[in-house]
């Protein structure tokens, strides 16, 4: 985290203000704006907390808000204690605490074990801007809380920021589930992470999700979650991402093409590259659509690049795909709540009626993608090379970039397609 001071605005912020309501020490409007009222709170959780309390959010600071950040901490087991009096310790839930130590019992725990401890409010926020950092929070503190997801990487985007996975399940069904190759898609990030944590908090308690308990799913399947595939574009389109020679290297291609406003009409990676046009799949076709759109050199949306997956964050999705093997993808991107099913001709076995199904699941409209669009992208590869179903759901309706006041309604139509996703094929 970049330290932050009054004055400071931004995604960064609003995790900083979030984080500190969490400590129950405040109540912020996590608005991005550090302003006196956030110096303040910064203040005195510094004072609680035996920092020096300057008022500005630096490492030490952020070390010890991390546990609000990720929403959980760790405890070694003292003489005498118990996951009650644990629990109670930290105002956390028993049977959160038994359900992230499934490997202790809770008769006899042993002296100086060390326990993961989930605070009492869900890991992945789902009312604040998303930047690279919240990512990396949530990732963990979900690996951490619940058992049944493993974290991982896939590989790096050009800054530099891991591109993170969470797998769930050992079954044989292999599916694959990705998010915001197009930056000003991002809030498109939230809605894979909220659902890793309902089949995380499901797995962990026993419970179901549509009728069909987590244990049956992750009997069946194995399920790859990608939440955010351009990290770096999605800090600029957000203000996390305000200066430096990345950002100026963007707003100069972003000058070049004045039609996408800046930063929040930008899809590309920070190099200019669209993530979702460098997969092998008539790539020449999508690069004679393009250019005939003018679109001939880095821009902030539907510049090739200068050859199929040349840009590092689409290279490493496609080789974990090719690696993972998986029986179904599917692909979130916004706007127009809309369900993309096919490649050209390619006639998958299946794909129809789930995509039918999926329509039915989220009052979506299953249609054929347009030709304009329709070549290049992660789920056109997947079809032509797989024969097997892949799907790209265009979530919501409005202008990019959806605002996250939008999320609750987005997050509840396309719930069962994540769900039922794992079981179709």
């Amino acid at each position: 985290m970049r330290t932050l001071r009054e004055g400071s605005r931004g995604p960064a912020v609003q995790l900083l203000q979030l984080g500190l309501n969490r400590t129950g020490m405040a109540s912020l409007a996590a608005d991005g704006i550090f302003g006196p009222v956030t110096r303040v709170a910064v203040t005195a959780f510094q004072h609680r907390m035996g920092l020096k309390p300057d008022g500005i959010a630096g490492a030490l600071t952020h070390r010890a808000l991390k546990p609000w950040y990720t929403g959980y901490l760790t405890h070694r087991v003292q003489r005498g204690e118990s996951f009650w009096s644990i629990a109670r310790l930290y105002g956390a839930e028993l049977a959160s605490v038994m359900a992230a130590n499934p490997a202790l019992a809770p008769e006899s725990i042993p002296l100086g074990a060390q326990i993961v401890v989930p605070l009492p409010f869900p890991v992945v926020p789902t009312d604040i801007d998303y930047c690279a950092e919240l990512v990396a929070y949530c990732v963990e503190g979900l690996a951490a809380r619940y058992p049944a997801l493993r974290a991982g990487s896939i590989g790096h985007s050009v800054m530099g920021h891991p591109l993170w996975s969470l797998q769930a399940g050992q079954g044989a069904n292999r599916v694959l589930y990705n998010a915001a190759h197009h930056a000003n898609e991002w809030i498109t990030v939230p809605v894979l992470l909220r659902y890793a944590e309902e089949l995380g908090s499901a797995a962990a308690r026993g419970g179901s999700l549509m009728g069909t308990t987590a244990a049956e799913i992750l009997d069946y399947a194995t399920i790859t979650l990608i939440p955010c595939v351009d990290p770096d574009g999605m800090d600029l389109v957000t203000g996390e991402l305000t200066q430096g020679r990345d950002y100026e290297e963007a707003r100069r291609i972003a000058a070049d093409y004045p039609r996408f406003p800046f930063p929040g009409g930008w899809k590309a990676n920070i190099r200019g590259v669209d993530l979702n046009l460098q997969y092998p799949a008539g790539w020449e076709q999508a690069r004679r659509n393009k250019f005939a759109l003018g679109i001939t050199s880095p821009a902030p949306g539907d510049f090739v690049g200068a050859a199929p997956l040349t840009a590092p964050e689409s290279r490493a999705l496609y080789e974990y795909t090719r690696g993972f093997d998986p029986a179904l993808t599917i692909s979130l991107h916004t706007q127009g709540e809309v369900i993309y099913w096919k490649y050209l001709d390619v006639e998958v076995p299946g794909a129809q009626e789930i995509a039918a199904l999926f329509a039915d699941l989220s009052g979506y409209a299953a249609e054929d993608t347009p030709y304009a669009s329709g070549f290049a992208g992660y789920k056109d590869w997947f079809i032509q090379d797989y024969i097997r179903p892949g799907f790209t759901l265009e979530l919501g309706r409005g202008v990019n970039p959806l605002p996250i006041a939008d999320f609750d309604a987005i997050y509840e139509r396309v719930r069962g397609i994540l769900i039922l996703g794992a079981l179709v094929t």
